[in-house]
């Protein structure tokens, strides 16, 4: 019988590139990021595998195949009585694949019966959920800097200034949608902040509380202040950001007693 008769898969997307996204497969510090401290990899072949879980329990195994940023082998067990898999016993495979949306992560672990298959499914999904967090928390590490930015260029005066805030810090088909709002695109979204300024005079947009951050959505609540420094509505913005860490969208939700 074929000792990998079974087996577990999985794929998800992770608005990251390829290149980064692997580098947590290759990096020791960043893979102990998502198994546990004290996990180690030394991603070559014949390298060792080393992933101590939170609870102490310890799987080892070692590399049979490396081609970053695009596949990885390695083989998995755990140390011990080995149950429910012993060292050596189960094998993964790991392939990445660059999508419009970041990168494609398929995951496949073959093992020796349905049994140890069915008791790995949640644990499967479970630490590709960590891992997911683990890369975007990285990648969009400077989110509330963008957050910032994007009402900058709301309260910015000048026009020239407003679009090399914007360039800087939004995808060029960026999109807004609020109860005033359904833009599409620079093109579309600078004239719009122009009338704002226009029918708006001296408005100004600020943050209001910690940026909150999951896999490349942001919330960020905000105020809006008139001239005579008095806050006149607040509200909150979600905030999409794409694979390069640019706004790629925004909906805006006033508060419930403002306009």
């Amino acid at each position: 019988m074929n000792e990998h008769a079974f087996h577990v898969e999985r794929t998800i997307v992770i608005g990251a590139p390829p290149e980064i996204v692997f580098r947590y497969f290759t990096d020791p510090v960043r893979f102990a990021a998502w198994w546990g401290a004290g996990s180690d990899i030394d991603c070559r072949p014949g390298g060792r595998v080393h992933i101590r879980y939170p609870d102490g329990t310890v799987a080892t195994g070692n590399v049979v195949e490396a081609d970053p940023p695009k596949h990885l082998v390695f083989t998995y067990g755990y140390e011990g009585e080995g149950k429910p898999i012993a060292p050596g016993a189960s094998r993964v495979t790991i392939d990445l694949t660059e999508v419009s949306e970041g990168t494609r992560i398929r995951l496949r672990h073959e093992v020796p019966s349905a049994e140890v298959r069915d008791e790995h499914e949640q644990g499967w999904r479970y630490q590709l959920s960590l891992f997911a967090n683990v890369v975007l928390d990285e990648l969009h590490a400077g989110a509330a800097g963008k957050v910032d930015a994007w009402f900058a260029a709301w309260s910015e005066e000048s026009e020239a200034a407003r679009a090399e805030l914007l360039a800087e810090i939004a995808a060029p088909d960026v999109r807004f949608r609020d109860r005033f709002s359904l833009v599409n695109g620079m093109a579309d979204l600078l004239p719009h902040l122009a009338a704002t300024h226009r029918f708006m005079p001296g408005f100004r947009l600020r943050r209001a509380g910690d940026v909150r951050h999951c896999q490349g959505t942001l919330l960020a609540e905000w105020v809006a202040v008139a001239p005579d420094g008095q806050e006149r509505a607040r509200g909150t913005n979600v905030f999409a950001l794409d694979a390069d860490g640019r706004i790629e969208s925004v909906t805006g939700f006033w508060a419930m007693g403002t306009r």
